[in-house]
C-alpha cells in the first residue's frame, strides 16, 4: 500500500488506503494549490513554496517507524516516470501516445496510475516494477526499471533520483488522466509482472539499448485507442457497415488489406499501431504483419472519401448533431449533479432535459456581488438568458414549478418592498400638488419583475436593485416586445446583448423632473417560452447580431401520436426542505470564486468546440460555439457552488452534456440561417474573404508551390514556413521531405 505526508514539510508518514487517497485528491485546497501553479513560474521561489504546501504521495515506500528517511524504508514494488520537459505539448496528448505504445507493446499491465503534474505541464507515470528486475536491490530496481520502461515509450525520465523517499505532489482528481489501479492500495506487495521484453544487459553500460520484442497481439488489444476522441473500434465498424458487412471466408485478405489501406490515413502510417487495433477474423499474426505492411508500402494519397465521411459523421455524433438523430439533442447524463437531481424529481423524463437548463437564470439570481474567471481572465457574473422552444402542445410549462420553488425565497422579500414602494405611493397620491412629499424609499430591492415593464421602469428598477440580478420569466417571447422602447425599435435586442457582456452601461437621460435619468449596468435573468417557428421569427432579424450566441436555448422532443400523458410528482413542504441548503449557499456567496476544475473543464470544452469547427469547418458552429462555453462553465460554478465548493464527476459530465445540447438546440434551430444570412452579407459586399489556401494546393506540393498560392493571394513569403509547421501539427499536412508536403485530409469547407 502507498503511504503520504500531509505536505512537503512533514516527515510523518501515514498509510493512504483508497479513501485517503481520494480524500486528498477531492481537496479544495490541492485543487486551488496546483491552480496557482499553474499560474506560477515553475523555477520561482513562490512555486516552490506552493509545492510545499500539497500533500505528498510515497509511492515507492513505506516506512517501518512512520518517518520519510532512507533507512526505514520498505519498498512497495511500484516506481514513477516524471516526463517534465515535455516541450510545450498536451501532457493528456503525450499521455495517449504513450497508451498507444503500452498497448502495442502490451505493458499497459504495469501501469497503475498517470496524471499530470502539479505544474499542469508534465506527466507521473506510477507503475509496478517488472519481474525481470527482481533479483537487483531496491534502488537499483527503481533505477534500471526506469530506464528500461522509459526506453520502451521513447521518452526521457526527469526524475534522476534512485531514493525510495522521494515523494511525489498530490493533484486534484481531474489532473487524473489513467487510474488509480486498486494494486495501489493492497496490503502485500502489487505481484510483479512478467514482461515479454528483453532485459537490459547485467553489467552494460549506460549506453546499452534495450530492445523490445512484444508479445503476439491479441484480437481487440486496440480497443481504448482514439483518433480525435473517437475509439477506432467504432471507425472500424462503421467501415464494415458502409462496405458491405464483415468479411466473410474467402475474401477476409482482400478486405482486412483495404481497411488497413483506409486506417492508415489515420494512424500516421504507423504499422505498430495498425497492428493493434485491426481484427483478425482468423488470421495469424505472420499474415496480419505481412497485409498491413503491404497496405503501409504502396503511395500516400490523401485520405480516401469514405474515411472521411466516416469520421466526420462519427465526430458529429459525439457532438450531438449527426444527421441521422437531428431531432433528438444528446441524452442527459444518468447520473447528476445533486441540486439538479432534486430539481428534475418531480418532472416527467420528457421534460427534464428542458427543465435541466432552464433553472439556471434563477438559480443565478440568488448571487449578489459574486464574480467568476473565465479563461480570457475576464470576470462574469451568473448571467443566463433561457429560452425554450418546442411544438405547440409540447409541455413547455414544465419549467414553471421548479423555478417557482427556487424564487420562493426572493418573492417573500420582493412583497414586502413592493409593499412599502405601494404605501409611498399611496401617501404621494394623496397629498396636494403644492404639498411636500416625502423622497421614494431607499432600499427598494425587487428583483422579480413584470415581463410587460416599460424601459423607463427596467431601469429604474435595475437601479435600485443595488446590483442584484433581475429576473423575469416569459410566456411568450415576445413578451420581451414591451423593451423595445418605441413601436419600431430594437432595444429588448440591444438589452439581451448587454446583459451577457460584464461592466456594461445602459440607461437614459430625460429632462423632466418626475422622470426616469439613471445609468446602470444590466443584470438581468430571465427564462421565455415559444413555438420553434415563432422563435425563429423573432431572432430572424437578429442572426448575427449577436442575442443568439448569448442565450441558452433548450426543447421538448416531440412525443409520439396517443403517448401516454407526462405525469408530475407533488412539490411539497419536503421538496423545500431539501432545496433549502442548495439556495442558502448561493445566498452566501461573495466575491471572486476560484474553482479551478471548471476552469480547466472550460478549456478543455474549447478545444473539443475547435476540433470539432476544424473538423466541420462550420464557421457558425465555432462562433456560437464561444459564448456557449462561456455559459456552460458559469453553470459549472453554480454547481459548485451549491454542491458546497466540491467538484464531482456529476458536474464535468452535466456541464459537458450542456454544452453539447446548448450547440445542438442553437444549430438545430438557426444553423442554416445564420449561414444564409452570412452568404448574403457575403454576396452583397462583393468581397471575397479569406481563402482557404490549403484547397488551392495540389495534393502532393513544395515550400515553392506554397510560397506561389500566397503571392497570388496578396500574402508575402516570410509566412510560408510558419504556416506549413503550424499545418504539418495540426494534421493537416504530412511533410515527407524537408521541401515537399502532402495533404493528409481533405479540409473543404462543408455544410453541417
Amino acid at each position: 500500500m502507498i503511504s503520504y505526508c500531509k505536505n512537503g514539510r512533514s516527515a510523518r508518514v501515514l498509510a493512504c488506503p483508497l479513501e485517503k487517497f481520494n480524500e486528498i485528491v477531492d481537496s479544495p485546497q490541492v485543487a486551488q494549490t496546483c491552480r496557482l501553479l499553474a499560474q506560477t513560474p515553475h523555477d520561482s521561489d513562490e512555486a516552490k513554496r506552493l509545492k510545499q504546501q500539497l500533500p505528498l504521495l510515497m509511492f515507492m515506500a513505506n516506512y517501518s517507524d512512520g518517518h520519510r528517511h532512507a533507512e526505514s524504508a520498505e519498498p512497495t514494488g511500484m516506481a514513477y516516470l516524471d516526463l517534465d520537459e515535455l516541450q510545450g505539448e498536451n501532457p493528456r496528448e503525450t499521455w495517449q501516445s504513450i497508451m498507444q505504445v503500452l498497448v502495442t507493446k502490451e505493458l499497459k499491465d504495469l501501469v497503475v496510475l498517470a496524471h499530470v503534474s502539479c505544474s499542469g505541464c508534465g506527466l507521473r507515470i506510477v507503475y509496478i516494477i517488472p519481474r525481470q528486475f527482481a533479483h537487483l536491490s531496491p534502488t537499483e530496481q527503481i533505477d534500471q526499471s526506469k530506464q528500461w520502461l522509459a526506453a520502451q515509450l521513447g521518452v526521457v525520465d526527469d526524475s534522476k533520483t534512485k531514493d525510495l523517499a522521494r515523494g511525489s505532489f498530490a493533484v486534484p482528481r481531474d489532473y487524473i488522466i489513467y487510474g488509480p489501479d486498486e494494486r495501489m492500495f493492497e496490503e502485500t506487495l502489487p505481484k510483479p509482472i512478467q514482461t515479454h521484453s528483453s532485459l537490459p544487459l547485467k553489467g552494460g553500460n549506460d549506453n546499452t539499448q534495450v530492445e523490445s520484442t512484444p508479445l503476439p497481439y491479441r484480437e481487440g488489444s486496440g480497443e481504448s485507442l482514439l483518433f480525435k476522441g473517437i475509439p477506432y473500434k467504432d471507425i472500424i465498424q462503421e467501415w464494415f457497415r458502409r462496405t458491405g458487412g464483415e468479411p466473410q471466408k474467402g475474401e477476409r485478405n482482400d478486405r482486412l488489406h483495404r481497411l488497413a489501406a483506409h486506417l492508415r490515413y489515420i494512424t500516421d502510417n504507423d504499422e505498430a499501431q495498425l497492428l493493434a487495433i485491426m481484427p483478425r477474423y482468423g488470421l495469424s499474426e505472420e499474415e496480419m504483419r505481412g497485409l498491413i505492411h503491404s497496405a503501409c508500402s504502396s503511395r500516400f494519397y490523401s485520405m480516401p472519401k469514405l474515411m472521411q465521411e466516416i469520421v466526420k459523421t462519427l465526430s458529429t455524433e459525439s457532438a450531438g448533431m449527426t444527421e441521422g438523430t437531428e431531432n433528438m439533442p444528446p441524452e442527459m447524463p444518468k447520473k447528476l449533479p445533486k441540486v439538479i437531481q432534486l430539481l428534475l424529481s418531480k418532472t416527467p423524463d420528457v421534460y427534464k432535459p428542458a427543465v435541466a437548463h432552464a433553472v439556471f437564470p434563477s438559480l443565478g439570481a440568488h448571487l449578489w456581488k459574486v464574480y467568476f474567471p473565465y479563461i480570457d481572465n475576464v470576470m462574469h457574473e451568473a448571467t443566463f438568458m433561457n429560452v425554450l422552444m418546442a411544438g405547440t402542445g409540447a409541455g413547455k410549462d414544465c419549467i414553471s414549478q421548479p423555478i417557482n420553488r427556487i424564487m420562493a425565497d426572493i418573492r417573500v422579500r420582493d412583497a414586502e418592498n413592493l409593499k412599502r414602494e405601494a404605501d409611498w405611493k399611496k401617501e404621494v397620491n394623496s397629498k396636494g400638488a403644492n404639498k411636500d412629499k416625502r423622497q421614494r424609499p431607499e432600499g427598494l430591492v425587487i428583483q422579480e419583475v413584470d415581463p410587460d415593464m416599460t424601459n423607463p421602469a427596467f431601469v429604474m428598477r435595475m437601479a435600485e436593485a443595488n446590483e442584484h440580478f433581475l429576473y423575469t420569466k416569459m410566456n411568450e417571447i415576445d413578451q420581451f416586445d414591451a423593451l423595445r422602447g418605441s413601436a419600431h425599435g430594437s432595444q429588448q435586442f440591444q438589452i439581451m446583448c448587454l446583459a451577457f457582456d460584464p461592466d456594461n452601461r445602459y440607461g437614459q437621460t430625460r429632462v423632466g423632473t418626475q422622470s426616469v435619468t439613471e445609468k446602470v449596468c444590466i443584470r438581468f435573468n430571465w427564462n421565455a417560452a415559444t413555438t420553434i417557428q415563432k422563435g425563429q421569427r423573432y431572432f430572424s432579424k437578429v442572426l448575427t447580431d449577436g442575442p443568439i450566441s448569448r442565450i441558452n436555448f433548450c426543447t421538448i422532443p416531440e412525443r409520439e401520436i396517443g403517448a401516454e400523458m407526462p405525469v408530475y410528482g407533488t412539490y411539497d413542504a419536503a421538496f423545500d426542505e431539501e432545496l433549502r441548503p442548495f439556495i442558502e449557499r448561493l445566498c452566501r456567496a461573495a466575491g471572486v470564486i476560484d474553482c479551478p476544475q471548471a476552469f480547466r473543464l472550460a478549456k478543455q470544452l474549447k478545444d473539443e468546440c475547435a476540433e470539432f469547427a476544424r473538423l466541420s469547418q462550420s464557421r457558425v458552429y465555432e462562433n456560437l460555439s464561444f459564448r456557449a462555453n462561456v455559459i456552460a462553465y458559469l453553470k459549472a460554478c453554480v454547481l459548485y457552488i451549491c454542491n458546497d465548493y466540491k467538484w464531482s464527476r456529476e458536474i464535468e459530465e452535466f456541464v459537458r452534456w450542456s454544452l453539447q445540447y446548448d450547440m445542438f438546440c442553437k444549430m438545430k434551430f438557426f444553423g442554416e440561417a445564420i449561414e444564409n444570412a452570412n452568404r448574403s452579407v457575403d454576396e452583397q459586399t462583393g468581397r471575397r474573404g479569406p481563402r482557404n489556401l490549403l484547397q488551392l494546393l495540389p495534393n502532393e506540393f513544395t515550400v515553392h508551390d506554397a510560397d506561389l498560392i500566397r503571392q497570388a493571394n496578396g500574402m508575402d513569403t516570410r509566412g510560408t514556413r510558419n504556416m506549413l509547421s503550424q499545418w504539418v501539427h495540426r494534421g493537416y499536412v504530412l511533410q515527407m521531405t524537408d521541401d515537399s508536403f502532402c495533404k493528409f485530409k481533405n479540409y473543404k469547407i462543408q455544410k453541417l
